[in-house]
């Protein structure tokens, strides 16, 4: 049965006492003692670096988190925990509630936000969508220099510039909504010379809004050319496409701008302290002079002493833990967005 090129089998009789024996191949010697791969030590330098930065952090922030509440030990035994949710400071009757203060801080804040970031959001689309090539540089050039300008100059040219035109501002806008039920109370009486929380929420929202443009440029130029370039083949507007495909792309990187800026709008101090008009009493007139955390330990803490230094010293502490409570709640709802849209 074979054919030409197919060898024939050897007779049974010619295989009889043929012992086969076939052979494993040998196994491979073990990378033991040999030489180490190129890069190796510098491997293991860059990741000790990078476990020593990541420790840093949490040495740095446990380490403040220590000072300041030792510093304000005497504040929190003298009052209390219910010092925090207290409404009065008055140092001359012995009374450092950090609650009214700690409301205005976030109502400030707040109102920051409101201000800054509907504009950042809508320069950063500008500049990444809309605006000429050679146009863009120039413009992130003047957001990157108002973001580097310190605050005091902001708040200087908010006092001389700019108080005294908002208080004429102010009182026509009392006017107007005078007898309206809910707007004629947060929009109440204005002080005559334009110092209130309002004017310090706008000078928090002009300094923030270079911080939240800049980084939201960023995250808005990482979104792919060609979801953008997809959403415009299936006829979607360039408003469509921005809300279908940059929106849900940069999500999380425009919620962290917020976070950034609104930790920037609450720790603000020497312009804050300059326009607010350095009121203790909480009221729910915007227009009303103020003040917050941070501008109150600028304008009291050098003369401060005992409790009232020791005061000071927590309201620093609370200022730190309400970055912190917000970060999370920020961040937890940026998860269950993210879940209901279907992003991991």
């Amino acid at each position: 049965m074979g054919g030409a090129g197919f060898p024939r089998p050897a007779p049974p009789s010619q295989n009889r006492g043929t012992v086969t024996q076939t052979l494993d191949p040998a196994p491979p010697s073990p990378l033991v003692g040999g030489p180490r791969p190129p890069g190796f030590a510098v491997d293991r330098a860059f990741r000790v670096l990078a476990v020593l930065a990541g420790l840093f952090v949490l040495v740095v922030l446990v380490s403040i988190v220590f000072v300041l509440f030792d510093s304000a030990r005497e504040w929190i035994s003298f009052e209390g925990l219910g010092s925090l949710f207290s409404l009065d400071w008055e140092p001359v009757n012995e009374k450092f509630g950090a609650g009214s203060l700690a409301l205005m801080t976030l109502i400030v804040a707040a109102l920051a936000l409101v201000i800054a970031v509907p504009i950042s959001v809508g320069i950063a689309l500008f500049v990444t969508e809309i605006a000429p090539r050679r146009a863009r540089l120039p413009i992130v050039f003047v957001i990157d220099l108002l973001a580097a300008i310190p605050s005091v100059v902001f708040g200087l040219w908010m006092l001389r510039q700019l108080s005294q035109p908002l208080a004429d501002v102010y009182a026509d806008v009392h006017g107007a909504v005078a007898g309206v039920p809910v707007l004629g109370d947060l929009l109440g009486s204005p002080s005559a010379s334009g110092l209130s929380i309002m004017t310090a929420a706008i000078v928090v929202g002009i300094m923030i809004t270079p911080i939240v443009t800049a980084i939201t440029r960023e995250v808005f130029a990482t979104c792919p050319l060609a979801q953008k370039e997809a959403s415009l083949a299936l006829g979607a507007t360039r408003w469509e496409m921005i809300r279908g495909a940059i929106f849900p792309h940069s999500r999380s990187g425009v919620v962290a701008a917020v976070i950034i800026g609104f930790g920037r709008a609450v720790g603000e101090t020497i312009a804050v302290a300059l326009v607010i008009g350095a009121s203790q009493r909480l009221t729910g007139n915007l227009l009303a002079p103020g003040d917050t955390l941070a501008s109150i330990i600028a304008n009291q803490f050098g003369e401060a002493s005992g409790v009232q230094r020791s005061a000071l010293i927590g309201f620093g502490l609370v200022l730190l833990l309400l970055t912190i409570i917000i970060g999370i709640v920020a961040r937890s709802v940026l998860r269950r967005a993210n879940r209901r849209f279907g992003v991991v």
